[in-house]
């Protein structure tokens, strides 16, 4: 392994971490700094929609207002690189609350799930983006 390909390995680790922080925080814009402009997501296998950074960013600001607290996990990620490409595909697991206070394990609106994070990823003039994110919910629980 070269240091180019340690170096890339690292950003992308990076990526996948801003990505999950995006998500948790509620912090929309920073996914810019995830995907390309032209990136399709597809949340499909939960639920979700398919669609555009734009699409999936406003659809993503009004589901998860019901889940104020939120909490995503990734795994070792498989980092497949060729010629400034990347498959990438890490499993996670999440967690989301419906509050951010202190309840009881019992209290109803939680929702515990995982699966996989599959990203096509291009290394660009600003750092790697996704261009690509299919998720692959593997399961899903709700309380």
């Amino acid at each position: 392994m070269d240091t180019q390909e340690i170096a890339d390995r690292l950003e992308i680790t990076g990526l996948l971490a801003r990505y999950t922080y995006a998500i948790d925080s509620g912090q929309w814009d920073l996914l810019d700094e995830v995907f390309s402009h032209d990136a399709i997501i597809d949340y499909t296998s939960s639920g979700g929609i398919r669609g555009s950074l734009e699409e999936v960013k406003a659809w993503l600001a009004e589901v998860l207002a019901h889940w104020p607290a939120r909490l995503h996990l990734i795994g070792a990620a498989r980092i497949d690189l060729q010629d400034g490409q990347a498959r990438v595909s890490a499993p996670f697991t999440d967690t989301l609350a419906p509050t951010r206070e202190m309840v009881a394990a019992r209290t109803e609106g939680f929702l515990h799930g995982g699966g996989w994070y599959h990203h096509r990823m291009s290394r660009t003039s600003g750092g790697w983006r996704s261009t690509e994110l299919v998720e692959e919910q593997s399961w899903r629980t709700a309380r």
